[in-house]
């Protein structure tokens, strides 16, 4: 029991943390919510009168199908830069010392995914809103909504800790730039945040079926339009599964970085 608590005790110290440095440090937040805000405006504007038969028979308009799926982009490009404070950490030398003393290194790990992901969902909600403001109509399901959100969560965990894994191993912000913009344009034009897969051409549609953003965009339209998810993975159950699995490799894979770090150090 008491190994529990002190375990809890690192997570959640490392959590505050995490979260006041955000807070002083704003820059980050800014860009998180100014970036998605110009993508909803430019494309919800831009195309607002391109027909989606896919939800126009519902009386849902693009701008409408647009604002869940920029949500969704705001936690993919906030989570690929989740490693950014570990960096500047490595650099200060405090990450060698708190991965040299007893504390848990997987309490370390989970206190600073906490943080960031509830800091995503945050701002995932802010741009929901501000579509929202923008003229959004949402139809939400209530039975759906929690199994959206867990997609949410799962999906920006899995980004976090793929960041976080790179950024113990490169140990340089112009690496971990460089993996934002190698990783993230690829998986957001790959997917249907942006568009139906209806429209796509067949070997793209293909291949979105199968893109964690995808999966994590569709159930979470689904709870906020009450639609259904299109196929191959159409089960909500295999849709949880393989972000959870995804989330498991990415922690087990920064936590081996974690190792490799305490020991250049």
């Amino acid at each position: 029991m008491k190994e529990i608590l002190a375990w809890l005790d690192i997570l959640w110290e490392v959590c505050l943390r995490t979260w006041r440095l955000t807070w002083r440090r704003p820059v980050l937040l800014t860009f998180s919510l100014g970036q998605p805000l110009v993508w909803m405006l430019f494309f919800g504007f831009l195309f607002h009168r391109f027909p989606l038969p896919e939800i126009a028979n519902q009386g849902f308009s693009y701008l409408d199908f647009l604002a869940p799926g920029v949500s969704a982009m705001t936690v993919l490009f906030g989570a690929s830069q989740s490693g950014i404070g570990w960096i500047r950490d490595l650099n200060t030398g405090f990450l060698p010392r708190m991965l040299n003393t007893p504390a848990s290194r997987s309490a370390i790990l989970a206190g600073k995914i906490l943080a960031d992901v509830t800091r995503l969902l945050l701002q995932a909600g802010a741009v929901l809103g501000l579509g929202v403001l923008l003229g959004a109509r949402l139809r939400i399901d209530a039975s759906q909504l929690a199994a959206g959100l867990l997609c949410l969560v799962l999906f920006a965990a899995a980004l976090c800790l793929v960041s976080c894994a790179l950024a113990l191993h490169a140990r340089a912000q112009e690496t971990l730039a460089a993996f934002v913009h190698l990783v993230n344009m690829p998986l957001l034009f790959t997917s249907s945040a942006l568009v139906p897969r209806g429209h796509m051409p067949d070997w793209l549609a293909a291949l979105a079926g199968w893109n964690p953003l995808s999966v994590t965009v569709e159930v979470w339209r689904g709870a906020l339009l009450s639609v259904p998810m299109p196929g191959p993975v159409t089960g909500l159950g295999w849709r949880v599964a393989g972000l959870a699995a995804l989330t498991a490799v990415f922690f087990l894979a920064a936590l081996a970085g974690m190792r490799s770090a305490a020991k250049r150090y």
